[in-house]
């Protein structure tokens, strides 16, 4: 949370809407293009190679000009907008708020198991995990953005009512699997966050930690979750970016991702998500601590 302005304890909730969806925005329009060829890798079910890296990541454009090339990584920018922001707002107020309920009723139990300097450490982290368990409400929208982005041809020139008309349910294939990468990674985010905090930099206010401290505190936390989710992340976008009437079962496209393409496979796409992990979360989060309070100064 950002520092009390104003004489208010803290902001309202409107200005956290508005910060936190400004940081969406700026956020989205600079990194989507990274998350776009993170998908593209990871769909891929041929052997990735130097010489193949161009048509895996710009498809059609692989031999067009530097601009159409980049203008080829903002696919489903619509839907990757709706989602990124409604995740931003409810990342940015949901774990606040499912750590005061685990505070105001379990605190006691944490602290009796964990002690109390681990037990609010666990707190964050289990917060982080329900906060986590919970996108999966914005699954329709998820899965949009990463058809549009691997599997274009999905749609047919369909509109979003139409396809959410037709669809319906089909929107939330692959839900389970998304929450249970969320549950570990959102935990591990928050989690590893936290110790970082506590034991390396000796932060015992997580809200008066310093702009570097927070840094290095996102760095750790967003590496360990990216990495424990990555096997279940892949499974999850290649049951997403199939075609609407297909439906793959997670357990099917493991098997069929061992036998062909070998363990390593669960974690295609892994290095270019860690490689913008800690410049996209600073980003994010100090935009979104700076706004939050310049909003709460007018509503």
């Amino acid at each position: 949370m950002s520092p009390p302005t104003s004489g208010k304890s803290k902001e309202s909730g409107t200005a956290r809407i508005l910060g936190s969806g400004a940081s969406g925005v700026a956020e989205l329009l600079v990194f989507h293009p990274v998350d776009t060829v993170a998908k593209r890798l990871m769909s891929n079910k041929a052997k990735v190679s130097f010489s193949a890296l161009s048509p895996i990541i710009f498809r059609d454009y692989a031999t067009a000009s530097l601009s159409k090339k980049l203008f080829s990584l903002f696919p489903g920018l619509g839907y990757a907008a709706g989602y990124k922001v409604s995740q931003r707002i409810y990342k940015f107020g949901g774990q606040p708020w499912f750590n005061e309920i685990i505070t105001r009723h379990y605190k006691d139990e944490f602290t009796s198991v964990f002690g109390e300097r681990k037990g609010k450490m666990m707190m964050q982290a289990t917060a982080g995990s329900l906060t986590g368990i919970g996108e999966v409400v914005l699954l329709p929208l998820d899965a949009l953005k990463i058809k549009r982005q691997v599997n274009p041809e999905a749609f047919r020139g369909r509109g979003v009512l139409r396809i959410f008309m037709e669809e319906g349910t089909t929107l939330y294939r692959g839900w389970g699997w998304t929450m249970a990468r969320n549950a570990p990674g959102s935990f591990a985010l928050f989690g590893a966050s936290a110790v970082t905090k506590e034991y390396a930099l000796g932060v015992t206010d997580y809200s008066k930690a310093t702009w570097t401290q927070n840094f290095i505190a996102s760095i750790a936390g967003a590496v360990a979750s990216i990495t424990i989710a990555a096997p279940l992340d892949t499974v999850k976008t290649r049951i997403q970016n199939a075609n609407f009437e297909q439906k793959v079962p997670g357990l099917t496209v493991m098997k069929d991702l061992i036998r062909n393409e070998g363990p390593t496979a669960f974690f295609k796409g892994l290095t270019p998500k860690i490689l913008v992990v800690g410049p996209k979360l600073v980003f994010s989060y100090t935009l979104a601590q700076s706004l939050i309070p310049f909003f709460g100064k007018y509503v």
